[in-house]
């Protein structure tokens, strides 16, 4: 089923007031992007199974001594991610999707970790699963990604986010890696919204359940749907947030918000929740810009 067209509306509503108000600012985008770095690298990771908490990530990235040993697996799985996001944002504009970057992007992201593994495809004898899916032999997975990325660079018809949905799962469900699909996958998601002029969004580890249920629902049904709406909410989340820092107004926390407008909490962090208010989190607190006007 197709993303509905008032979803397609709000969000095509959304980046054209993104696009106004960002002009002559982009370097609080830029400022917005790099604060944000260490949310999107511990819950790419945290769904990966890190046991990293957002702090020992904020931690590593600035390199700052931990207060526990941490392996140093899991120290490079930070400061790799945490790269490989930098770079993306660098090269979105510069450079298509493509193989080689993809390749290019596995070897930043395992490198230091298992080098024998990093920047190439599973070779012969190289089988993976995810749960009980068992990923296409590796013979066919090069063949399998190059059908992906020309579906994806020539399909026209298809709505930007479903095109993006689709090349996920399928991306995911090739598993063309022995090692950091899930957190590739989600690299290139953002990279491919950065090509469009949108900013990045997190698939956070608490969404973790219907993350993987997308999966699910695609190799048994071939629907798209659940993995559609994780991406157009967390797009949605995204341009709320940083609209709300363009226009400059001050951002208070949902629970404040409705202490002083006398509106039930829960209320409100379910319209959140369902992305019908403009409310976005930050390490988890859900905040709003403080001049919205809430109408019941």
């Amino acid at each position: 089923m197709p993303i509905q067209k008032p979803i397609k509306n709000r969000i095509q509503e959304l980046k054209v007031e993104y696009d106004t108000l960002r002009k002559g600012k982009e370097s609080l985008l830029s400022i917005l992007d790099e604060a944000e770095a260490p949310e999107s690298v511990y819950n790419s990771n945290a769904i990966e199974n890190s046991t990293l908490t957002l702090k020992e990530t904020e931690k590593i990235l600035l390199e700052m001594e931990v207060s526990r040993d941490v392996s140093v697996r899991e120290i490079f799985e930070a400061k790799n991610l945490a790269r490989v996001i930098s770079y993306t944002r660098e090269k979105s504009q510069a450079e298509e999707l493509s193989k080689e970057l993809i390749l290019l992007l596995h070897k930043m992201l395992i490198g230091n970790i298992d080098d024998s593994i990093a920047g190439r495809f599973r070779k012969l004898g190289e089988y993976v699963r995810v749960g009980t899916h068992v990923a296409p032999a590796p013979e066919h997975v090069e063949r399998m990604i190059e059908s992906i990325l020309l579906e994806y660079s020539s399909n026209y018809d298809l709505y930007f986010l479903e095109k993006i949905s689709k090349f996920h799962l399928d991306f995911e469900t090739i598993h063309p890696f022995c090692d950091g699909n899930g957190r590739i996958g989600r690299v290139l998601m953002n990279f491919q919204l950065l090509r469009l002029g949108f900013p990045r969004l997190i698939i956070r580890d608490k969404e973790k359940k219907i993350y993987y249920q997308s999966f699910g629902d695609y190799r048994d049904t071939k629907n798209t749907k659940t993995m559609d709406k994780v991406i157009s909410l967390g797009l949605t989340e995204s341009l709320d947030k940083r609209i709300a820092y363009l226009k400059g107004n001050p951002i208070v926390t949902l629970a404040d918000y409705a202490k002083n407008n006398n509106i039930k909490t829960s209320i409100l962090l379910n319209a959140a929740r369902r992305q019908t208010i403009p409310a976005f989190r930050e390490k988890g607190v859900w905040k709003i810009d403080e001049s919205f006007i809430y109408k019941n």
